[in-house]
């Protein structure tokens, strides 16, 4: 098989299967599951911890292997390109939305305290209730580019790793895709949960959700792409991913999961899911 079709099949396995499978959980859970749902980020947050932490930057600063110093100045731009370019896109589509919410004012936390915020679903809502379909439809399309955030660079991490492989069984890039495909559940459950409570019937607040994870897809042709460039365009798409994945962790998931649980159990989720990662990548 081609290695461009089996990254696609791997990543449409990993990202839209996977987010599919979290929104399908989502979609059984009850109403008040606020605590399970913060205890699944935080355990989504773990394991985006340790695939940077113990493989992108790894990779990163030696890709390659000609030591790991001489791609240090390269690896730590990439780190900031990668969290500077999410949080600016970011903060650019809250500006636009967070205003046009009703409950949220001056006094409201600088992150997202409700699911309906992290996905800008509240935003559509306020639309659907009250404004033309135009203005649905505007509003449609801030949410989908908010998850598309999400999902873009956890495809460059799969593609990244298919583009230093030997073939397209490497080992690297299917452990890439099992780690970012049980990451995607709880994200999964992130997206459906909001949808539902918003009053989207749960068959095609399932599907809604599995199509976010399309944007995984273009992400990893992505990485692909650029990091088959040579050593270099490795390096620098290999911690671009992991910039904008830390952003997506300590921007996002990890303050989400503890405005909605005021306790310290989510943190031992996040290192119970960077022990998960950890035992994927390394066993």
């Amino acid at each position: 098989m081609p290695v461009i079709a089996w990254i696609v099949l791997v990543t449409f396995i990993s990202g839209v299967l996977g987010t599919g499978l979290g929104g399908l959980v989502g979609s059984l859970a009850r109403r008040d599951s606020s605590r399970v749902v913060s205890l699944f980020l935080s355990f989504a947050g773990g394991v985006m911890l340790a695939i940077v932490c113990f493989d992108l930057i790894e990779g990163a600063l030696d890709p390659d292997g000609s030591g790991r110093f001489a791609y240090l100045l390269p690896a730590i731009l990439g780190l900031f390109l990668g969290y500077g370019t999410v949080f600016v896109l970011n903060r650019v589509i809250d500006n636009s939305t967070n205003k046009e919410v009703p409950h949220i004012g001056s006094d409201h936390p600088a992150t997202a305290d409700d699911l309906n915020e992290l996905i800008h679903s509240d935003h559509y809502q306020h639309h659907r209730d009250s404004g033309s379909w135009q203005e649905m439809f505007v509003a449609g399309v801030i949410m989908a580019c908010a998850i598309a955030l999400h999902n873009l660079p956890e495809g460059m991490v799969i593609g990244v790793s298919y583009a230093g492989a030997v073939n397209v069984m490497d080992r690297a890039g299917l452990v890439m895709a099992i780690v970012i495909g049980l990451h995607n559940i709880p994200e999964g459950m992130a997206v459906a949960v909001p949808l539902i409570s918003g009053g989207m019937p749960r068959a095609r607040a399932v599907l809604v959700t599995a199509l976010s994870g399309a944007p995984t897809i273009l992400g990893a042709l992505l990485g692909y792409a650029v990091g088959g460039l040579g050593a270099g365009a490795l390096c620098l798409s290999m911690s671009f991913a992991a910039g904008a994945m830390l952003y997506v962790v300590f921007g996002e998931l990890i303050p989400e999961a503890f405005l909605m649980w005021r306790s310290k159990t989510p943190a031992f989720a996040i290192l119970i899911g960077m022990v998960v990662g950890l035992i994927v990548i390394y066993v």
